[in-house]
This record gives C-alpha cells, structure tokens and sequence, in this order.
C-alpha cells in the first residue's frame, strides 16, 4: 500500500468534490465520532423528514457515488451518506481501533446513528455496503424501519470466480489504470459510466486505508427468516459479479417480507450511480410511509 506521503491526496478531493457537485445545493457534510475514528457524512433534505442513510460499496466507491438518487430521495427524506470505514472517504479519520469483524461495524455504524441523532431510519446499501446494512438490520431490528439492497454482495450468493480473477491485480497493486480496467470489463460498455464518477474511482485506487475492509460470512439462513421488516432488493441484470438469478432465488426464499426486482441493462459497479430509468422513483415509492 503507497504510504500517504506518495497519494495524490489533492486529486482524490478535487475528484471527490467534483461528484459531489451533482448532489442537490442545499447539501451539508459532518464528522462524526465514532470508535473507530471520525466518520465523514454527507446530507441533504429537509432537516425533519424520515431519515435514510446510503452505505456505497468497499474499496473505491464513497458516499458521493448517491449524486443519481440523492435529489429524488431528498424529496421525501433526510439523506445521509456515509463514508465507510478503512475504505476511500473525504474526512474519515481513522481511530486507534479498526473494524475488524461484523459485530465491529454493527457498533460502528450504532455510533453514527447515535450521534446524528436517528433513533429509527430507513436504511439502504450498495455492494459491499449492502452487505453491511443486512447484518446491521438483523442486529437493530427496531431501528430500521425498511431496507433497500442494490445488487449487494456475500448476502444471498457468493462471488463468480471470474468477478474475482478479474478484481485480482486491483486488489494486489491498486493504480488508476487498474481501476479503469476492471471497471470497465464488469460494465461491459452497457451503461456510459459518468466521467466524473470515473475519475473519482482512479483517484481511490491505492487510497492509503488503515485497514482492510471487514470479510465474513453471508447471514446465517434463521436470522434472514426472521427479518420481519420491508425489504427491496435492486439486482443488476448484466452483473458480473455474482448471478443475479440465484441471489434473487435465494432472497425470496429466505426473506418474509422481500421485493426482488431485477433491473435490466445495468452492472454491479453502474449502480447507484448510472440512475437507470425508474430507480430513483421505485426508491421513493418503497421509502414512502
């Protein structure tokens, strides 16, 4: 991992504030304590309506990647999008402790919660964020109010082994070219990825993390039987990830109260950020009291 004195620092914010420039103008950010150090939020929506927090997927991705859905989601709730830990972040600092399990990031984002005052949230994941927003449902049922999983991973299925070859030199030694070139033989040139959105992935790559994002095993079968909460789960129809059928499959056989909706034309890494027609409304219509 480049020590933090060789990371273009300067271009990894200049990135990230150019995506988050697409967020609606009334946007505020925060640090919040947490644990495992500062953790960087960003808001936007009317300060009383229902709360929802956005996770974004692992390694590159960032809270910014919401810009497609956050105005429409701001219609209706109070946004908030947060950076994760031991991934790329704008003002995330680590602590002297780092999440290393799933109960870790169960308190970790406890801690967020509690600090920005959310007592009971709706509560949405993406990738590997989605991921962690499932185990943290199971743990804070009287929490979350509704859950919404876009094409989330280690949830329902495993990875394909050709997803992994191909993520293989990334995760070895990140460097931009690496990204561009992973990131554009998962999408497969179905969706045209934002530029802006593009750049912000090359300027993460190699971002100097404390820690290595949390691993562990998908749920446990029970505990997803006994989740009696409103579940939307978006699959991206062209992921290459995982396969989509056997994760919508699985969910339905194993969520009580889920919706499965396959969203045609779109990959794993597209989401959330290429908007595909209806997303942000299907979004809303689930999120609506």
């Amino acid at each position: 991992m480049p020590a933090r004195s060789a990371y273009d620092m300067d271009g990894f914010l200049a990135a990230y504030d150019k995506v988050m420039a697409k967020w609606p103008a009334e946007r505020e950010a925060v640090t919040v304590p947490t644990p495992f150090g500062a953790t960087y939020v960003n808001m936007c929506g009317p300060v009383h309506a229902p709360a929802v927090v956005l996770l974004p997927g692992g390694g590159g991705a960032t809270s910014a990647g919401w810009y497609a859905q956050a105005a429409d989601l701001a219609r209706t709730h109070r946004v908030f999008a947060v950076d994760l830990p031991g991934c790329a972040g704008r003002g995330t600092e680590a602590g002297d402790r780092h999440p290393r399990t799933v109960a870790d990031l169960v308190v970790w984002l406890d801690a967020v919660l509690d600090d920005l005052g959310l007592e009971e949230t709706d509560l949405g994941g993406h990738s590997y964020g989605g991921w962690i927003a499932l185990h943290h449902a199971l743990h804070a049922r009287a929490r979350i109010r509704r859950l919404f999983l876009l094409d989330p991973t280690q949830c329902f299925a495993g990875y394909r082994p050709a997803y992994l070859l191909h993520a293989l030199p990334l995760l070895l030694r990140p460097t931009a070219r690496r990204a561009r070139a992973f990131l554009e033989w998962e999408t497969g040139g179905a969706v045209a990825l934002d530029p802006d959105w593009l750049r912000l992935q090359e300027a993460a790559a190699g971002f100097p993390s404390v820690a290595k994002p949390v691993t562990g095993p998908r749920p446990a079968p029970d505990a997803l039987r006994g989740l009696d909460m409103p579940v939307l789960l978006l699959l991206a129809g062209n992921s290459r990830t995982h396969d989509t059928y056997e994760v919508a499959a699985k969910a339905d056989a194993l969520l009580p109260r889920a919706e499965t909706v396959v969203v045609p034309d779109v990959s794993h890494h597209a989401l959330p950020q290429s908007a595909p027609a209806g997303l942000g409304r299907r979004l809303t219509e689930f999120l609506s009291p």
